[in-house]
């Protein structure tokens, strides 16, 4: 009787170690495809600046020509952390951020058909961009709750799963949203 109470402990335990093990494995692979979505999508975003500087080249040669060369330096990177996505998301900004100067310094630049199409694409990529940080963001919480809650952190540890990273909010565009505390107090 002993005995038979002992391997069915045996058995809960080591079903529940499987069972974990396959729930961290699945959250490590969704994470892992949420970050390669996340890097295609970005690579797909420098595409659409480059078209957007080449059409500025036109107006704004030596600006844009550097702006080129940052944008074709950049794209080369690997993208497979949390990181170098955030490091990314920052030069693109930045990089956003001189275009527009160069279209608000040339009005006929800014009304040309071609611009606007690839700032279309810009910003299609962007939101793009946007919503797979937020899957990952999501798939990441999953993950770590469950490599820091008890009793799947015991499994989680002994098969060296870590926390994952998240995805954060630029600062410059976190300042320019309203302040959300302030419209509900």
């Amino acid at each position: 009787m002993f005995l038979g109470v002992i391997i069915v402990l045996v058995i809960a335990v080591l079903l529940y170690i499987y069972n974990t093990q396959r729930q961290l494995v699945n959250l490590d692979e969704l994470c892992k495809n949420a970050m390669s979505q996340i890097a295609v999508q970005l690579n797909s975003r420098w595409d659409a600046v480059l078209a957007l500087a080449k059409m500025a080249s036109k107006y704004a040669k030596h600006e844009s020509e550097t702006i080129i060369n940052t944008i074709n330096a950049r794209r080369q990177g690997q993208v497979t952390t949390a990181d170098q996505v955030n490091a990314q998301q920052g030069e693109l900004s930045q990089i956003m951020g001189r275009l527009m100067a160069i279209g608000e310094a040339y009005p006929e630049l800014k009304a040309n058909d071609l611009y606007i199409n690839a700032q279309n694409g810009v910003t299609e990529y962007e939101e793009k961009v946007r919503m797979s940080r937020m899957v990952y963001n999501d798939t990441a919480t999953k993950m770590n709750r469950m490599v820091r809650q008890w009793p799947s952190s015991f499994v989680a540890s002994m098969l060296n799963f870590r926390e994952k990273e998240y995805l954060t909010v630029d600062e410059e565009k976190k300042s320019s949203y309203p302040n959300l505390d302030e419209a509900f107090n």
